[in-house]
């Protein structure tokens, strides 16, 4: 499932086709992803122009000159490709590859951008997990699929104080605490890996075991938190810097986890430098955890 750095990078790779672009046909090629597609889903599109591309947790969230907002999501096989008369571009950073088959291709956007020229923005999804939704405007915040969603990760409020307060007292293992989509919106598997891993915490922790009830903050608390932050940052650098450095006709990129320290390295030496260990992978909630068991306390 992408995590908030892929689809940040697939926000930032779609702007510069999607932002002050008209809406001038809309292809839907199936009546559903995931869930059905909204009634009239092409006419409440057609002749909008997009006023910009936003980001909520794992969500892109497509702004337009009047209602509907348009909520997508790539679930587990995902993505856009961007196409031009001369060019075609799938926009992220992914750690398995994307499809480019035409047969997954479920919704075509063509595009006219204001200086006249044209483009389509294709939705592939081979699983079909990923799903398309309208909301309005003034609505967005309060909608079903975003009403829920806790802190993002990537700004200055999120620090050691405030994980100290969202931990304290929980009873529930430190990796499920920072999945729940309800504290902290767009952590996903690889990245809570990466992230315990940096600050040195044991998974199998109990999250309220690292916060306090009388203090601010623990040391324990402002390492995570710094962690956390630097390998999202990181993440979406990377992203970022591989939309600048290629671009190459079967639109693939620069993978990020090229980069991990400890996801999908099980069996391999620790990368702390302080560190004679190896890293193991045990599975909770059904997914993967690698982790160091001689330096992740």
């Amino acid at each position: 499932m992408p995590e908030l750095p892929e689809v940040e990078t697939v926000r930032r790779g779609l702007q510069p086709a999607m932002e002050g672009a008209r809406i001038e046909r809309v292809e839907q090629r199936r009546p559903d992803l995931r869930f059905p597609l909204p009634p009239r889903f092409t006419k409440r599109l057609e002749g909008r122009t997009i006023r910009s591309l936003g980001r909520r947790a794992k969500y892109l969230i497509v702004h337009l000159d009047a209602d509907p907002v348009l909520i997508c999501h790539l679930g587990m096989s995902g993505s856009f490709r961007i196409e031009t008369q001369t060019s075609s571009d799938t926009p992220g950073d992914f750690h398995y590859e994307r499809s480019k088959s035409a047969a997954h291709d479920h919704v075509v956007f063509h595009l006219r951008r204001p200086d006249g020229s044209a483009s389509r923005v294709v939705f592939n999804d081979p699983r079909r997990f990923g799903f398309m939704l309208f909301a309005d405007e003034g609505g967005l915040d309060s909608h079903p699929i975003l009403a829920g969603l806790g802190v993002e990760p990537t700004g200055n409020a999120f620090d050691g104080a405030m994980l100290n307060r969202m931990l304290a007292g929980r009873q529930a293992l430190l990796k499920a605490a920072l999945l729940d989509q309800r504290l902290i919106a767009g952590l996903g598997n690889i990245y809570v890996c990466e992230a315990l891993w940096r600050a040195r915490l044991s998974p199998l922790r109990k999250a309220g075991s690292i916060a306090s009830k009388s203090k601010p903050s623990t040391d324990r608390t402002e390492r995570l938190a710094d962690a956390i932050r630097t390998v999202i940052a990181e993440a979406v650098e990377a992203g970022g810097s591989s939309l600048r450095d290629h671009i190459q006709a079967d639109g693939s990129l620069g993978y990020f986890q090229h980069s991990f320290n400890v996801y999908d390295r099980e069996g391999e030496p620790c990368r702390h430098e302080d560190c004679t260990g190896t890293v193991g992978r045990i599975v909770q909630s059904g997914r993967s955890t690698f982790y160091c068991r001689s330096c992740q306390r």
